[in-house]
């Protein structure tokens, strides 16, 4: 049992070594040190003051890719070629999934909207998307279309104006690039790092300004988010991927910890958790685990990632295994039970969440259609995934007549007192009664005794 627990540590919910390895998996994430955010800092403040010269020097610097003003856009054409150079079955895949992702996130559009109260005020809500939206598209280990389609078509189904990607020099994959085209990109930079964000958010001449910027990256990537955010919006700031398993004694082991595996060869921090009431289901899924790493490309990720965070908590029951979970608030929760969907109601806390045995997150990860930019880090707790309604703004309305303002001023004049801001009082005073003079309007009454 020891190449077992090496891979999956099984921990009763009672006592030390429960509220030790929860508290472990609460506490990761690749957390930026001093160092990383000083130099990170010097980068953004570098590009904001000096522009396009300070983004080239960076790249050159950190990519070994000298670029200038003509050769930083990757042209629309090389784009297309690349997306007509794929095989047709990786075209036709890539492209479903980019129509399910639209399909789905069609349904989260939002109007506007306005109605007349009983004191005759029009109130309401003007909604509307924003004009330029900057997506993030990473290099690093593997290449992530999926990612692009996920980040690029919410923004498209929202109306953005312009939707623009940058992604470091000669990193970009074909089917990184087929992607950004079937999901309507409209410019693509070969720019990478804390630099690229940097450009994104204060604007170059080469890279536009945007208005928000999404997509995950690095720590440098994150920091950069992170310190950009005011001047821009961004859409979160993502940790370790991470997925947790509600399953009950009859779910299958080697598909358990298929679904485990899935998620641990993302990267070292990823965290694999099962939760379940049964000792042995958490055995067999642990021998299971050991019997498929072996087989997979990336193991040695896998390997590294559960022998950190790999965990199996041993629960009294189902229902106490779903409120560990919303404890946790993962960002992919399955429920591997039998009826899934009585158990639905219980979960408050959760990026994604996957009914029954045959719904894995792989499955969401590429096609079922929900974003699968998600929260990480227990921040599912107040959080939701990316959509539609991140890429646009509301305006509220107010309009009112002088059947309103007569109605409800003399209130809002008392209010305004009630604060000791007087010039508000007068503004509303001057329309419910406009021929007073200033000493009549701001004087306050006085008492009859």
């Amino acid at each position: 049992m020891s190449a077992e627990r090496d891979v999956l540590r099984v921990v009763p919910t009672r006592g030390w070594e429960f509220t030790r390895r929860l508290g472990l998996l609460e506490a990761r994430g690749e957390e930026a040190s001093g160092r990383v955010e000083r130099s990170v800092r010097a980068i953004v403040a570098g590009v904001r003051r000096r522009g396009d010269a300070a983004l080239f020097a960076y790249t050159k610097r950190f990519d070994g890719v000298a670029l200038t003003a003509r050769t930083v856009e990757i042209p629309p054409a090389e784009i297309a070629e690349a997306a007509a150079s794929l095989p047709a079955s990786v075209r036709s895949a890539l492209a479903l999934a980019a129509q399910r992702v639209a399909a789905f996130h069609r349904r989260q559009r939002q109007g506007s909207w306005s109605f007349r109260d009983a004191a005759g005020a029009r109130l309401g809500q003007q909604v509307r998307p924003l004009d330029r939206v900057g997506v993030y598209v990473p290099g690093g280990t593997a290449a992530y279309p999926s990612s692009v389609i996920m980040n690029v078509v919410p923004a498209k189904v929202a109306g953005v104006g312009e939707v623009i990607g940058v992604t470091p020099p000669g990193r970009a994959s074909a089917e990184v690039l087929a992607a950004a085209h079937l999901a309507g990109i409209d410019r693509l930079f070969r720019v990478g790092g804390a630099q690229a964000i940097a450009a994104l958010a204060y604007g170059t001449r080469a890279i536009p300004r945007v208005d928000k910027i999404c997509g995950p990256g690095n720590v440098f990537v994150a920091t950069a988010k992170r310190l950009v955010f005011g001047a821009v919006d961004i859409d979160m700031i993502a940790g370790p991927s991470e997925v947790l398993i509600v399953a009950d004694g009859r779910a299958r082991a080697d598909l358990v910890a298929a679904d485990l595996l899935s998620q641990a060869e993302h990267d070292p921090l990823a965290a694999a958790i099962l939760v379940t009431p049964s000792v042995a289901l958490a055995e067999r899924v642990a021998r299971a685990l050991a019997a498929q790493l072996g087989a997979l490309s990336r193991r040695s990720i896998a390997r590294r990632a559960l022998a950190r965070y790999g965990t199996a908590f041993v629960t009294a029951n189902l229902a106490e295994a779903v409120e560990l979970a919303n404890r946790i608030a993962p960002e992919h929760l399955e429920l591997v039970v039998r009826h899934p969907e009585r158990w639905l109601p219980k979960v408050r806390h959760a990026g994604a969440i996957f009914l029954g045995e045959h719904a894995p997150e792989p499955f969401g990860d590429y096609l079922a259609g929900p974003n699968h930019v998600l929260p990480t880090g227990g921040s599912a707790r107040f959080s939701s995934p990316l959509g539609v309604y991140d890429f646009v703004k509301r305006s509220s309305v107010i309009g009112a007549g002088p059947r309103t303002m007569a109605k409800l001023g003399p209130v809002v004049a008392r209010l305004a007192r009630l604060e000791g801001l007087d010039a508000h009082a007068r503004a509303i005073e001057r329309r419910i009664a406009p021929r007073l003079r200033d000493d009549q309007v701001t004087r306050p009454r006085r008492s009859s005794r």
